[in-house]
């Protein structure tokens, strides 16, 4: 079904934050960041407006293969978003949820930013370049997103695109696990609190 401008645009404006027109377009990586980031703190959101007519020709045309043996671009705003994405989960992961290490929190939202739109990076790389940044910087959150950030960039690909798509419950139930597994550990963490502060006052 052919997606259509108008609607990408009602959509981004009635639930852009939360990553609508992302999920219309077929853009289900950045719509989960949306969802996470409430539209990219917010500027992402704004900034959208202007590539929706981009966005909506794509989706309508055929699946391009990507170029053989090319590299994406670097892109300034994707190594942004990669470093304040990063550094985001790690912090949430740090004060909601500290059971999860905080590497491994880093690299999820460098990697969730490197799979936005047709490109991906390599996560296993990513993964122990984040977890060796935690052991040499002593933990701290910037510098271990900024090392992070780095080598994804550094192996960021091409992805090509799943032919044919997947349903739409199949995606709805990705993204449903995706918020899922953001959302849990801060639950327990603040049920946790909320119970050691009432026992406390007990």
């Amino acid at each position: 079904m052919a997606k259509r401008l108008s609607v990408a645009v009602g959509l981004w404006a009635l639930g852009g934050p939360l990553g609508l027109h992302h999920l219309y377009l077929g853009r289900d990586s950045h719509a989960l960041l949306w969802i996470l980031t409430l539209g990219g703190f917010g500027a992402g959101w704004l900034c959208d407006l202007w590539h929706l007519p981009a966005w909506v020709v794509a989706a309508n045309g055929p699946p391009r293969p990507p170029p053989r043996g090319a590299s994406p671009p670097l892109s300034p705003p994707r190594v942004a978003g990669q470093l304040l994405v990063g550094g985001y989960f790690g912090l949430v992961g740090a004060l909601g949820a500290p059971w999860v290490p905080t590497p491994l929190a880093v690299a999820l939202g460098v990697l969730l930013v490197a799979s936005v739109g047709d490109q991906a990076s390599d996560p296993p790389r990513v993964v122990a370049a984040a977890f060796l940044a935690a052991l040499l910087f002593q933990g701290r959150v910037l510098p271990t997103s900024l090392a992070t950030t780095a080598v994804a960039s550094w192996h960021r690909r091409f992805e090509p695109p799943q032919i044919p798509p997947p349903p739409l419950p199949a995606r709805l139930y990705r993204l449903g696990l995706g918020v899922a597994a953001f959302g849990a550990p801060l639950a327990c963490g603040a049920v946790s609190g909320a119970l050691g502060v009432v026992g406390t006052a007990l």
